[in-house]
């Protein structure tokens, strides 16, 4: 479903920057296969880590990736997407800070260096949960 979804998009990521578990690694086989496939990274500070440690991971990112796709766990990447919402949509925004459900998908459009991603330099262009892929 949400293989269909990030397709429909128009959402092909550069770089998949993925925790070392299974249920990450199941996540990413979900995802397969890419149309263009992407460098895949397992990074072990995404095991668990919290905003801060994911965040740091983010800096790392070579300047010549246009976009990354982050697969970790919670409660860690709903906190580092409530921390880079910046300006988003109050709707969306509100939607994002009730739940951060196991295979959503936040979007994020990023201006400026990976080096420098911050809450001034992000914005949330939307929010895909599972659920909405349902129709429920």
């Amino acid at each position: 479903m949400m293989r269909t979804a990030m397709r429909d998009l128009g959402l092909a990521p550069d770089l998949v920057l993925v925790s070392p578990s299974r249920r990450t690694m199941k996540t990413l086989e979900a995802l397969e296969p890419w149309d263009d496939a992407p460098l895949v990274d397992q990074v072990d500070s995404l095991y668990l880590g919290g905003p801060a440690q994911l965040l740091a991971v983010l800096h790392e990112v070579a300047e010549t990736v246009r976009s990354v796709l982050l697969i970790g766990h919670n409660p860690g990447l709903h906190e580092l997407a409530l921390a880079l919402a910046g300006s988003a949509p109050p709707a969306t925004e509100a939607r994002l800070r009730g739940k951060f459900p196991t295979a959503a998908l936040a979007e994020f459009m990023v201006s400026g260096l990976w080096g420098d991603v911050g809450q001034r330099t992000t914005n949330l262009v939307r929010l895909v949960t599972p659920a909405e892929l349902r129709g429920g």
